[in-house]
């Protein structure tokens, strides 16, 4: 099947750069509101067969003009909530931050026993996100939609994709209403297509912008 993983719009927070993990969280700026309607358009070309969204207000909005578009229902699932920042939540600084991206990708890096301060940890984190990723291929539909965070979604696609590392995950940004598209299964494996438009290992994609800002996360 078809995967879709899209980031929601920007938020207050993304402007700030706070680590806002809580729910439901913040709705969408204006431009993250502009930038929700333009997903239907993005996204035309894709047969898309169902929608989920996480519990967090921003994902849900986000996936509301395509779900309008498409004419179903969001799914809201709990699994697809951002990587709870715990004792860091909120926290603007670059030691919060940087605390925070290292964890995830030290997950997508096979440690997945280590735990955000006063919070999750890597294995009970993808068990949740893998649990309705699940769900999405047990619908049958042959491509399916996720609107999910910028974190767990880096950090879910470098643990699961074959050909993304990572590396390549902390590398690489995840803009508002950025998509990574992979194809395949749980039970075969995934492979990501295209991150954000730009095919994986093409050299455009090698000179996107690079991670770094707290914005680019959640």
């Amino acid at each position: 099947m078809r995967l879709l993983l899209i980031r929601h719009g920007q938020t207050p927070s993304n402007i700030i750069g706070a680590l806002d993990t809580a729910i439901p969280g913040p709705g969408l700026t204006e431009l993250g509101l502009e930038q929700a309607a333009a997903v239907p358009a993005a996204l035309a070309a894709e047969s898309i067969g169902a929608i989920f969204a996480s519990t967090q207000l921003r994902a849900q909005l986000t996936a509301a003009p395509l779900a309008e578009a498409r004419g179903l229902e969001v799914q809201v699932r709990n699994g697809l909530r951002e990587v709870d920042a715990g004792e860091l939540e909120m926290r603007t600084d670059d030691q919060a931050i940087s605390i925070y991206m290292e964890t995830v990708i030290a997950w997508a890096d096979g440690d997945v026993e280590r735990r955000m301060p006063g919070a999750e940890n890597g294995a009970e984190v993808y068990a949740r996100y893998d649990a309705v990723v699940d769900e999405a291929v047990a619908t049958g539909h042959p491509t399916v939609a996720i609107v999910s965070h910028g974190a767990i979604i880096r950090s879910w696609v470098g643990a699961r994709a074959e050909n993304v590392s990572a590396d390549f995950s902390a590398e690489h940004s995840l803009g508002n209403t950025g998509v990574v598209v992979l194809e395949g299964s749980p039970t075969h494996g995934w492979r990501a297509l295209s991150w954000m438009g730009q095919a994986i290992g093409g050299a455009s994609l090698d000179d996107a912008a690079h991670a770094g800002a707290a914005a680019e996360t959640r």
